[in-house]
C-alpha cells in the first residue's frame, strides 16, 4: 500500500512539475489564453492538469480521425506544455483547440483540425478536420 501511495505521489508530482512554467522563461507568442498565470512566492506559474488532459484528448481525437500515428502527427505544440497549446477558453466549461498536422516526418502541415473538449474531459468533439488547401 505504501509503494502504491509513493508511486502515485511521484506520478502526480511529475505531472504537476511538467506543467509549471518559470517566470524567468520566455513566453512565446503561441502561449495559450486557456491558462491564467498564478503568482506563487514571486514566480509566475502556469499549472492546469485539466488543460493538459484536454490537450492530450484533442490530439488523440485528431490522431484517430486521421488514421492513427502511422499516418498522422499533430503539430509540436500539441505534445508540449499545456500553456503552449493553441486553444481558446470558450467560457462554457470547454476549450477549443485549433492545430495542424501532417504525415510523420513531414515538415509541411497538411491537415487542419479543430477539437472542442469539456474541461472535465467528459466530452470530445472533432468540429473540423480537413486538408489544408494549397494556394497557388
Amino acid at each position: 500500500m505504501k509503494i502504491l501511495a509513493i508511486t502515485t505521489l511521484i506520478a502526480l508530482s511529475t505531472l504537476t512539475f511538467a506543467s509549471v512554467k518559470s517566470a524567468n522563461a520566455q513566453v512565446t507568442s503561441n502561449s495559450s489564453i486557456c491558462v491564467s498565470p498564478i503568482i506563487v512566492k514571486g514566480n509566475v506559474t502556469y499549472v492546469s492538469l485539466a488543460l493538459t488532459r484536454a490537450k492530450n484528448l484533442a490530439r488523440q481525437a485528431a490522431e484517430k480521425v486521421n488514421g492513427g500515428l502511422s499516418k498522422y502527427r499533430a503539430e509540436a505544440s500539441m505534445y508540449g506544455p499545456s500553456f503552449e497549446a493553441p486553444c481558446v477558453d470558450d467560457g462554457n466549461n470547454t476549450w477549443t483547440f485549433t492545430f495542424t498536422g501532417s504525415k510523420p516526418g513531414s515538415t509541411t502541415p497538411s491537415v487542419k483540425t479543430i477539437v472542442t473538449v469539456a474541461k472535465d474531459g467528459s466530452e470530445v468533439t472533432v468540429d473540423y478536420n480537413s486538408p489544408i488547401s494549397k494556394v497557388n
